[in-house]
């Protein structure tokens, strides 16, 4: 990981964060606004640390826009003031990869980061048998990160296919929200267990009739339940 957009419209703070930074050994680009940065952001950056309050377009309508449309799966680290549990859900709920409350350290920022940059290197040395998981009309595949039903694509959020794909490789078997938290969002701070909530719910609209496969047993958590019909 080593060239970050970092995205805010307080110019001080973007300076402030591209000179420490690249202090660091990063390549740093700067916009000061969600529609700014959506023209300079290439494949070639690696990260996005992305303020929520923005003039013009938010940082969450950003992150929903690379999310959902433009089909972009860059880490996302938002800055922001707001800390409210409806925020943390808002921001992870659209695709983010962690969430930083103004004001922060650089400490912080590079603690964040660099633990991103670990859950990446560990997904991409990773081995198994076979990348693709089949059950019924359902296929994943977990090298080219793609879902399908009958042939047709299904386009989820890095979260919500990490949790498909942990439930259908082991389905039948249930697993409590703490257990979702420490699989898919691993070491990352302030993931409140209503968040898996949240994504599942997305999740299983997203997959229509597949989705109802996934249930919840109270006491027991979550589990996909192929259907045998």
């Amino acid at each position: 990981m080593k060239k970050i957009l970092v995205v805010d419209d307080e110019i001080d703070l973007c300076e402030i964060l591209r000179f420490n930074l690249e202090n660091e050994g990063y390549e740093v680009d700067t916009a000061h606004s969600a529609e700014e940065a959506l023209q300079i952001l290439s494949d070639q950056h690696d990260l996005i640390l992305l303020d929520v309050m923005l003039e013009g377009m938010s940082g969450y309508q950003m992150a929903n826009k690379l999310r959902t449309e433009l089909k972009n799966t860059i880490p996302i680290i938002f800055l922001t003031a707001k800390n409210t549990e409806n925020d943390l859900i808002t921001g992870f709920s659209i695709g983010g990869d962690d969430y930083i409350t103004k004001p922060f350290s650089l400490k912080e920022v590079l603690v964040r980061m660099k633990a991103i940059a670990r859950r990446a290197s560990k997904k991409t040395t990773s081995t198994h048998q076979s990348s693709v998981v089949q059950i019924g009309n359902l296929v994943i595949d977990d090298e080219t990160k793609t879902v399908k039903i009958q042939g047709e694509t299904i386009f989820l959020t890095k979260k919500e296919f990490l949790i498909l794909y942990m439930l259908v490789q082991t389905a039948g078997r249930f697993h409590t929200r703490e257990q979702i938290l420490n699989n898919v969002w691993n070491d990352e701070s302030f993931v409140l267990e209503r968040t898996v909530d949240v994504h599942i719910a997305r999740l299983r609209k997203k997959l229509g009739t597949v989705g109802n496969q996934i249930i919840n047993r109270a006491g027991f958590g979550y589990s996909f339940e192929p259907d045998n019909n």
